[in-house]
């Protein structure tokens, strides 16, 4: 590698905006991911989809005028989904 590099020249890459979604980062117990990640490989889709679909249900579901999802709620509506299949 060289000590020093010129950049006076360099261009930025192409910035493609995204629309409608965020990336974040998140910790899930093993069993929830290890049942998403093998439902999505039998119905060949990804297993990040099946999440965000699983929660967009159960968004859904939840009055507006009612409380937020919690992470508490949320399990409890993953662990759900798992017993349900």
């Amino acid at each position: 590698m060289r000590k020093e590099y010129d950049f006076s020249k360099a261009k930025r890459g192409a910035y493609v905006p995204t629309s409608g979604k965020t990336r974040i980062t998140i910790m899930l117990d093993d069993d929830i991911l290890q049942y998403f990640r093998s439902r999505a490989e039998s119905e060949g889709v990804g297993y990040q989809t099946m999440i965000n679909i699983a929660l967009k249900a159960a968004s859904a579901k939840q009055p507006k005028d009612k409380e937020p999802l919690t992470v508490a709620k949320l399990r409890e509506v993953l662990r759900q989904e798992l017993n349900a299949a």
